[in-house]
């Protein structure tokens, strides 16, 4: 027996040290819902699941700019609805100027309408916007001269991805009535109403064309929205693979290191009596 150096208290304390240091790591696990906490518990998981996460946060940006993205068409589409409308109505209009049952008064009020409509399609065309981004071209390029078709404007870019690559163009149009060839129509003459009936058909047409632009971006947008959902649904699941407690095995792990915890307690306690036998010896 020896007293001044307590070798069974020593090894009992270390390995109670150990037991306890095991018995934090689990709480940690357990409290946090995380495998992974630092670097030291897995220094390879840890950089993978950190590329996964920055991927995740790019695609759920991703998904919102998509819901962005069609809320810029749907406005769009809304617009030019507006724009049909109108278009319908100064054909109606038309038609009516071009039976000689009217007068040249009466043609005149006819005629009266037909600016009113034009007017309001040029106000739609210029000031449509969404979160201050224009709809139909935009503002400061220049008009050009007045056709039947549309002229373009620029591309509106969306991004659908979390990658600098992955984006959506999608073209604009001016819309108006110099655009559309209507801003030299009149009802004025049986002639002129005539004349304008083509015209204005031309112009519905290719306003269609435009509504097909925007409904076409907005089903693209809503297929590149539904592939990113399901992207981002599988990176998680694999990103909770790599990084999340697995809480039944941890549980397990947990009861066992505190039942060890436990006895090395009670053998560091039992080790320490026992030295105070050799007293025994001096009695």
């Amino acid at each position: 027996m020896i007293v001044r150096n307590n070798i069974p208290g020593i090894n009992a304390t270390r390995n109670k040290g150990i037991s306890q240091a095991k018995l934090q790591k689990n709480l940690e696990k357990l409290s946090s819902g995380y495998r992974i906490n630092r670097a030291g518990d897995d220094a390879a998981g840890l950089a993978i699941s950190e590329l996964m996460r920055n991927q995740i946060r790019g695609l759920d940006q991703a998904m919102k700019n998509c819901n962005d993205g069609m809320g810029f068409t749907n406005t769009g589409d809304g617009a030019l609805a507006e724009v049909h409308s109108m278009l319908s109505r100064l054909k109606t209009l038309a038609v009516q100027s071009a039976n000689g049952t009217y007068t040249t008064a009466a043609r005149m009020n006819l005629d009266a309408e037909r600016q009113q409509l034009l007017d309001e399609l040029d106000r739609i065309g210029e000031t449509s916007h969404f979160a201050g981004i224009q709809l139909f071209g935009h503002d400061d390029a220049p008009k050009g001269p007045p056709l039947p078709e549309i002229v373009a404007g620029d591309d509106v870019i969306f991004q659908v991805g979390p990658s600098a690559q992955e984006t959506l163009a999608m073209e604009r149009y001016y819309v108006g009535s110099a655009n559309l060839g209507l801003d030299q129509t009149s009802f004025a003459t049986l002639t002129d109403s005539n004349a304008a009936v083509p015209k204005i058909e031309e112009a519905i047409e290719a306003v269609s064309d435009v509504r097909a632009t925007f409904g076409a971006a907005t089903n693209r947008l809503q297929h590149a929205y539904n592939n990113l959902y399901v992207t981002d649904e599988n990176m998680n699941a694999a990103e909770a693979q790599i990084r999340d407690t697995k809480m039944a095995d941890e549980f397990t792990d947990f009861t066992k290191n505190n039942i060890v915890l436990q006895s090395a307690n009670a053998m560091a306690a039992q080790a320490n009596s026992a030295v105070e036998l050799v007293l025994n010896l001096l009695q």
